[in-house]
């Protein structure tokens, strides 16, 4: 950079400088320069490294101050006395704030619900699950490289949720935080998944306990009520159907024809939570039922269309709406007929429990710790839901003979 005299310019120069019809320069020393042309007022530093003459861009003034300037050649130049080009080191920072921007939490997040998440379950808990990202995380810790979160930046966004008394949410944004940080290991972005560190570091969530009858003389009658219901063509259907198959009630109603294989007996679909498609065995009375509402819903790409479009599934409280109205509030819940099926196939009917557990598409592994594929136990399910159907039908008839089976 020379050994001139340094600081040669004052404030009052810079300021005064006009801009001229031909560009001009003003010198302060030390390689620094104020270049003015007609488009403004710009500071330039020149300087040599490695044998040739570089030149570096410090910023405008008046954003760049006189005193600014003269920081700037001074850190440029102490990077010169560590043998360091004040060029190539400007390059590495902004291709270093580059990367880490594209490596934020927001980023990555975004990207894993992109390509992963919102393919492996229904849309309404995709959208549910992006939004809580959104309110929570976010704003907290976004913008910074998912690589240099440490677990107590996640605990911090998780500690605000919890001040709001919201227990449950607080743990599924940090099961959120636990998939995403496990894709950025995946993808090479993050070393570990930090949630790891947290699993007792939060107030424990409530227990949400969905009503289910288990009384046989008590299914019956709810099995009499569901047929005397009066409600729209779908939500009668869906009521018939969800004691048969037991699914999740978003599950149900947002089922697809294209999914459904009445000449199989069949229901192919993918669960809502986590885990591998899984084929659903159809006893002849959910084939009636889908048969039958095969013709009412004709024109709908879903099984239970809304009655106000075709293009949409019915209502998410359609079920539990009716099951109030037919005074069953507090006692039974479109969920509870998954409880219902698992205590009584259980506990009544003796089926053994990997085969419940399958069918209600929870994780299930092997004795070598193997997930089971979707077609597993499927002859043994397909037998169990047949009894279960007449056992069901047994119970609406009024007659509550015990129908042990052991599998």
């Amino acid at each position: 950079m020379g050994s001139q005299t340094l600081n040669t310019l004052t404030a009052a120069q810079v300021s005064a400088a006009s801009h001229p019809h031909q560009p001009a320069k003003l010198f302060d020393g030390g390689g620094l320069y104020l270049h003015i042309k007609s488009s403004g007022k710009y500071w330039r530093l020149k300087y040599r490294f490695a044998g040739k003459e570089r030149l570096l861009a410090l910023g405008v003034y008046p954003e760049i101050s006189l005193q600014m300037a003269r920081s700037e050649r001074g850190a440029a130049r102490g990077l010169m006395a560590k043998g360091i080009d004040p060029g190539a080191e400007r390059q590495a920072k902004k291709a270093s704030r580059f990367t880490a921007a594209a490596n934020s939490f927001e980023v990555v997040a975004r990207e894993w619900w992109h390509d992963v998440h919102q393919h492996q379950v229904v849309r309404s808990h995709s959208m549910r699950n992006i939004r809580r990202l959104e309110m929570y995380l976010f704003p907290r810790v976004g913008s910074r490289p998912i690589a240099s979160l440490a677990p107590a930046d996640v605990l911090e966004a998780l500690r605000r949720i919890e001040v709001k008394g919201f227990n449950e949410t607080a743990h599924r944004v940090k099961s959120l935080c636990g998939q995403i940080f496990r894709y950025a290991v995946t993808t090479g972005r993050a070393e570990r998944d930090v949630t790891g560190d947290l699993r007792e570091a939060l107030r424990p969530a409530e227990t949400v306990h969905h009503p289910a009858l288990l009384d046989e003389r008590e299914i019956g009658a709810l099995l009499r009520s569901i047929d005397g219901y009066l409600g729209t063509p779908s939500t009668c259907a869906a009521l018939r159907l969800a004691p048969l198959v037991f699914v999740r009630p978003g599950e149900l109603r947002q089922a697809r024809w294209h999914a459904v294989r009445l000449d199989d007996a069949e229901w192919h679909f993918e669960p809502s939570k986590r885990g591998p498609p899984l084929v659903v065995p159809l006893a002849r009375q959910a084939v009636t039922i889908l048969a039958e509402q095969q013709q009412i819903s004709a024109g709908s790409e879903y099984v239970f269309p809304s009655s106000r479009s075709l293009s949409r599934p019915m209502s998410n409280n359609a079920v539990n709406a009716a099951l109030h109205r037919m005074d069953y509030k507090g006692l039974m819940s479109g969920h509870g007929f998954r409880a219902m099926a698992r205590t009584v196939l259980a506990e009544r009917l003796n089926y053994r429990e990997d085969i419940i557990e399958q069918q209600l598409a929870h994780a299930v592994r092997d004795p070598n710790g193997r997930a089971y594929n979707r077609t597993t136990f499927l002859p043994q399910r397909r037998e169990m839901l047949q009894t279960w159907a007449d056992y069901l039908d047994q119970l609406r008839d009024g007659g509550v003979e015990h129908m042990s089976k052991v599998v």
